[in-house]
């Protein structure tokens, strides 16, 4: 199932003011027990599991926190700003500021890596980035991520500040 299919501005959350990582891991998995019908503790532990293997900040103040559970029905994708950066344990020790949250059921791996994969080719473009820093609404989030999914990276036309939104958004 690709993000596009999965992510809408319902699915942003617009200046979050975590004081730190775990605080962070905890509204996100709150939201997307919300919508998932689990348990939010249930979502923490995954998370927090997760983060032990080894941090998901993906660096330039971005994190891509990630899991997969057994009998979740359908996969939860979630976008958060955050007011202040949060230490998230980055390699390049920047905190992070911009969050996207992919829970997935553990039946679908290989739904789990395109939907990574597409994140990351969104946040790939600094201007899709710096973009998403100044949203003004969860709409405008969506759609620039939404914009930013559907571009082909290896199109030469690619126009990187384009303000309307890709044909049937």
């Amino acid at each position: 199932m690709a993000i596009t299919e999965l992510f809408s501005a319902a699915d942003v959350i617009l200046d979050a003011d975590p004081a730190n990582k775990p605080a962070l891991l905890d509204r996100l998995a709150a939201e997307a027990a919300s919508r998932s019908g689990r348990p939010a503790p249930e979502i923490l532990d995954a998370l927090l599991a997760r983060e032990k293997i080894g941090s998901t900040a993906l660096g330039k103040g971005v994190a891509l926190p990630h899991t997969e559970l057994a009998d979740l029905a359908e996969p939860v994708v979630l976008f958060a700003r955050l007011q202040r950066a949060v230490d998230f344990d980055a390699r390049d020790d920047e905190p992070v500021d911009l969050v996207f949250l992919a829970l997935w059921p553990a039946s679908n791996r290989k739904g789990l890596l395109t939907a990574m994969s597409e994140i990351c080719r969104a946040l790939r473009d600094p201007q899709s980035v710096r973009r998403l820093r100044g949203a003004a609404t969860p709409d405008d989030a969506a759609r620039i991520v939404l914009q930013a999914v559907a571009r082909d990276p290896e199109d030469p036309d690619l126009v990187k500040d384009q303000d309307d939104p890709p044909p049937g958004l």
